[in-house]
């Protein structure tokens, strides 16, 4: 789960929430850009976006633990939480 790059497939999201998997995983390629974010064991974390010519563009955040899930903080006050993780998926809820 850490230091992996977990991409969003948006084209799986569901009511419970948005599917994430990881960048060695089939993908299938997208127009628009797609969001990945990478957790660090050391709380830290980089999230990323399109950016004007579609490229990704990182920015730093932090990550914790908490009963009901990761939660991870980007600078710009948005987070998100993981409510289910296994090897394969991640499913993250936006707060």
């Amino acid at each position: 789960m850490y230091d992996v790059r977990w991409v969003h497939v948006f084209e799986d999201d569901t009511p419970g929430g948005e599917v994430y998997r990881a960048a060695s995983s089939d993908i299938p390629l997208s127009r628009r850009p797609r969001e990945a974010f990478e957790l660090h064991r050391d709380g830290s974390a980089q999230l990323f976006s399109g950016g004007s010519d579609d490229r990704a563009v990182a920015r730093g955040a932090r990550w914790t633990k908490t009963p009901d899930g990761i939660v991870v903080e980007d600078q710009r006050g948005g987070s998100f939480r993981i409510v289910k993780q296994d090897p394969a998926e991640l499913i993250v809820s936006r707060h």
